[in-house]
């Protein structure tokens, strides 16, 4: 490479508006401070992907983007996968190895913490405890996290689509599983029969996957409180945007359920934010950590749903980065969305790794780099950039190496993040969990009505004088009966048929005051 064709690519990261500063251009094994890497700030809602092998440096690239977009004002949303994100709201630490790094890209390093709120998913966790109902999650990304087949998931989506109609508001697992149990009980099996039914066999598999998700300790996951994620769209009071971290060292054991609720918080906002168009600065930016796991076995159907949510967010004022290992953990249609890369170093020690790499090298614009050797030759800290230029174009390839972060590298201690977890106004309002009346307890209270009827019409066929009759004989002689009236005053026929639900469900429904509209995932929306 000629010093004229690094120029060229100093040349192509001098914006003139705001930018994030990522690092310093890395040319024939020297860095120069005086060829800023940046990224222009309204490119930001344009996506990214941020990629590389294990320990190269990926988290620390995360959190040096998520303090300058903090400091310009824009809220962000971290999944702290590891657990070493909670440095964010300390200030750093000077040394040695901060000092030289400093010094090599021209970087002005001022220890520095930012605003942050720490959640955990159900409450797994330090952190205030982020809840879904399961309306509100929805039957397609349930399915995902259940592992159900494509079969399945059609048949989860009849149930939800039931309890929708009727005003069934699920709020966490018993709710659906009261609600599965009487579509295939004598008294509701006919309720689905005029769009396809609900077999027990499939049911079964449900209750079973259900089941085993509660023994893993699923259920604390979803009920109530359910957290509203325009939490995440706040700034302090100083005017930095909130970086919200979600807290997730408990639950890494289960990828499915993490990965899918990063989707519904996405899905979520997608659908409350209204349109915004160009912006000067994102409303927020989303890193979308380990996301190969949301892909993986995805069904073609969900893959078009992250696809399209990708591509329409953008106009909402949402960025998002993902954070995988190689470029090909994405599908190829949401990868062709992401506007912005930072490649971190990729290994080549196996035959899949080199095709890996090839097919990593692919992906990037023509470049005087021989990408093949620079991406195996980086250390840790260095990247190859690419991002989109104030006017939308992309910037040319650049080894970069990359700024140190200014927050804490490292984790928070238990105490401090505890403190700032109780400390928080969300915590009163997030922390204990509410468990309101829904479908379970009206399904319950339902069925004890139709034993306690079926008990009372026993015991006046043994008597020969049922009470409704007689009722029925006490009415003067001008009111005549409507037709149809002797079938529908029993007792039995109003309690044990499933008239008794149909009931109770316009009864819900209106008491919900609302018709549950579902997403591109089956997520529901909510009033805020």
């Amino acid at each position: 490479m000629t010093g004229s064709e690094a120029a060229r690519i100093a040349a192509g990261y001098a914006f003139a508006g705001p930018s994030l500063e990522l690092g310093a251009l890395l040319w024939e094994g020297r860095c120069l401070p005086d060829a800023p890497i940046r990224v222009p700030l309204p490119m930001l809602n344009r996506h990214g992907l941020v990629a590389g092998a294990t320990g190269t440096g990926k988290t620390k690239t995360l959190q040096l983007i998520a303090e300058q977009l903090s400091a310009h004002g824009v809220p962000v949303f971290l999944a702290d996968i590891k657990g070493d994100l909670s440095g964010i709201a300390a200030p750093g630490e000077t040394g040695d190895r901060v000092r030289e790094r400093s010094g090599e890209v021209g970087q002005d390093w001022a220890a520095r913490g930012f605003p942050a709120e720490f959640y955990a998913l159900g409450g797994a966790g330090s952190g205030i405890p982020l809840r879904a109902t399961v309306t509100g999650f929805g039957p397609v990304l349930l399915s995902k996290v259940l592992q159900l087949n494509r079969t399945q998931e059609q048949s989860l989506g009849l149930i939800f689509h039931y309890a929708d109609t009727k005003g069934l508001e699920l709020v966490d697992l018993k709710d659906l599983r009261a609600v599965a149990g009487f579509l295939v009980s004598d008294a509701g099996k006919g309720e689905l029969k005029g769009i396809g039914g609900l077999s027990s066999a499939t049911a079964g598999v449900i209750l079973r996957s259900l089941t085993a998700f509660e023994q893993q300790g699923g259920a604390g996951f979803f009920g109530e409180p359910e957290l509203d994620t325009a939490e995440f769209l706040r700034t302090a009071p100083d005017g930095r945007g909130l970086v919200s971290v979600l807290e997730l060292p408990s639950v890494q054991d289960r990828p499915q359920l993490f990965s899918t609720f990063l989707m519904w918080l996405l899905a979520d906002l997608f659908h409350d934010l209204p349109e915004a168009g160009d912006l000067d600065k994102p409303k927020l930016v989303f890193f979308f950590d380990e996301a190969h796991l949301l892909f993986h076995g995805a069904s073609k159907g969900f893959l078009d749903a992250v696809t399209q949510t990708v591509r329409l967010i953008r106009s909402k004022g949402v960025g998002v980065f993902f954070v995988t290992q190689t470029p090909k953990d994405v599908p190829g249609d949401v990868l062709a969305q992401l506007g912005n890369r930072v490649q971190h170093a990729l290994r080549a020690f196996t035959p899949d790794d080199a095709k890996a790499l090839t097919a990593t090298v692919r992906t990037f614009p023509k470049s005087p780099y021989d990408l093949e050797e620079v991406l195996t030759g980086l250390g840790t800290g260095e990247a190859v950039v690419t991002v989109l230029s104030e006017d939308g174009a992309p910037t040319p390839v650049a080894a970069t190496r990359l700024r140190a972060p200014v927050s804490r590298m490292g984790p928070i201690d238990a105490a401090e993040l505890d403190r700032a977890v109780t400390s928080s106004p969300l915590y009163g309002r997030y922390a204990e969990a509410v468990d309101r009346e829904s479908a379970y307890e009206r399904l319950t209270a339902a069925e004890q009505r139709a034993g306690a009827g079926k008990a009372e019409g026993e015991a006046v066929g043994r008597s020969g004088e049922p009470a409704a009759r007689t009722s029925r004989r006490e009415r003067s002689d001008e009111e005549e009966p409507e037709p149809g009236q002797e079938q529908r005053d029993s007792l039995v026929e109003q309690v044990v048929g499933s008239g008794i639900f149909r009931s109770l469900a316009r009864s819900i429904g209106t008491q919900v005051g609302r018709e549950i509209t579902r997403s591109l995932f089956g997520t529901a929306r909510r009033r805020r």
